[in-house]
């Protein structure tokens, strides 16, 4: 009788422990698991079927840096459809500002370098376009784009100025092998 007794508070330890670990793997959140992942290898699918192969190198509030050979893509976390090798690790954010950097402080970043870049924007129901040039503008919600022809910002190579809201932004990829 001692020996069923001891065995069925055993199997209610265990069930405890297995119900406090389901609680704790549900309050671990995507950018936790991202941060878990900087330095290894993903593979990023997009709402709009293209793939990322890369190094993850950085996360911020609401976005990605993924390395892929010469060029980075810097991706709101909306334009991902799904992640594969993100494995079990985990990192909560450090105290400062990398990790609290949003979608338009990162934007900004790129706008203040002058880098060269090829903005990729969703479009519903059809193919997405990509619109090459330097962010010249970045708002809470948006972002303009000058448009060149392949050469450095100058008013004479300035085709157009697209604006793009973030809702539509899928990727901004880096040209020319720069970093961001």
């Amino acid at each position: 009788m001692e020996a069923q007794f001891s065995g069925e508070r055993t199997r209610v330890q265990e069930a405890e422990i297995s119900e406090r670990a389901r609680v704790e793997v549900a309050q671990i959140a995507l950018g936790d698991r991202l941060r878990g992942a900087i330095g290894h290898e993903l593979v990023l699918v997009l709402h709009g079927g293209g793939r990322i192969a890369g190094v993850l190198g950085h996360v911020g509030k609401d976005w990605l840096l993924m390395s892929e050979g010469a060029r980075q893509w810097l991706l709101p976390w909306w334009s991902v459809s799904f992640l594969e090798g993100l494995g079990r690790l985990v990192r909560k954010p450090s105290p400062g500002v990398g990790g609290s950097l949003g979608m338009a402080g990162a934007l900004r970043g790129l706008a203040r370098n002058r880098a060269g870049v090829a903005v990729h924007v969703a479009s519903a129901g059809q193919a997405g376009r990509v619109f090459e040039g330097v962010i010249d503008r970045v708002g809470p919600d948006h972002l303009d784009v000058a448009v060149t022809r392949g050469e450095a910002r100058r008013a004479g190579a300035v085709v157009s100025v697209v604006t793009v809201p973030f809702t539509a932004l899928a990727a901004v990829c880096s040209l020319g092998g720069q970093d961001y």
